[in-house]
């Protein structure tokens, strides 16, 4: 479990494909003290909650599925490229984004990217699908980022993003076409598996 705080940004060291079925190892370099790093631990790496399997000095190494690829960015990466982390929540933690499971719900992508005072406002496209569990001042998680959404219409969102969200998270460097992860609020997902579970709880809601 994770909570949205992005605390360290990453970089692509190296990708390597593997077995038939087409998954990828990927060396990451980061920031973090690798020595309190266990093998087996889940690292959130842009949204995607990922085991560590190899640690270096300066460096771990994750492996992914063929089903990951299908519904992430992670088949995209390649050496260099910036990876949002953030260690796995523990007992007694800030919980100072929203709860983020690490299981992204598919690909959005950044429409536009424009100045609105200090910070940067972003209008992204998420799939149809998932435009039903985005709400104004709800809570969604974008390359593993908790954001505020800010306004929704038919197939698109925005958010704003602080000078230091900017700074300290992969948004610095993103642009207009740019594909990214989304992993919807868990529990919009719940509410609605809740209503489609039980007939007439959405008027009983409504009154």
């Amino acid at each position: 479990m994770f909570t949205g705080i992005v605390t360290d940004i990453g970089r692509v060291l190296g990708v390597r494909r593997t077995g038939p079925e087409g998954g990828l190892d990927l060396s990451i370099a980061t920031a973090y003290d690798t020595a309190e790093i266990v093998l087996g631990a889940s690292i959130a790496c842009s949204g995607v909650c990922l085991t560590v399997v190899a640690v270096e000095a300066g460096a771990f190494s994750v492996q992914t599925s063929a089903e990951t690829l299908s519904c992430s960015t992670l088949g995209d990466w390649i050496e260099g490229t910036a990876v949002n982390l953030e260690r796995a929540l523990r007992v007694g933690d800030e919980l100072g984004g929203h709860i983020v499971s690490g299981h992204v719900d598919g690909v959005a992508r950044i429409l536009d990217r424009r100045p609105e005072g200090e910070s940067v406002r972003f209008v992204i496209a998420a799939p149809p699908a998932l435009m039903p569990f985005i709400a104004p001042k709800g809570s969604v998680a974008i390359d593993g980022v908790s954001l505020t959404v800010n306004e929704v219409d038919s197939d698109r969102f925005g958010v704003n993003i602080i000078p230091h969200t900017l700074s300290h998270t992969g948004f610095g460097e993103a642009r207009p076409g740019q594909r990214m992860n989304i992993e919807i609020d868990p529990l919009a997902r719940y509410v609605a598996r809740l209503i489609g579970a039980r007939p007439g709880i959405t008027e009983q809601f409504s009154r």
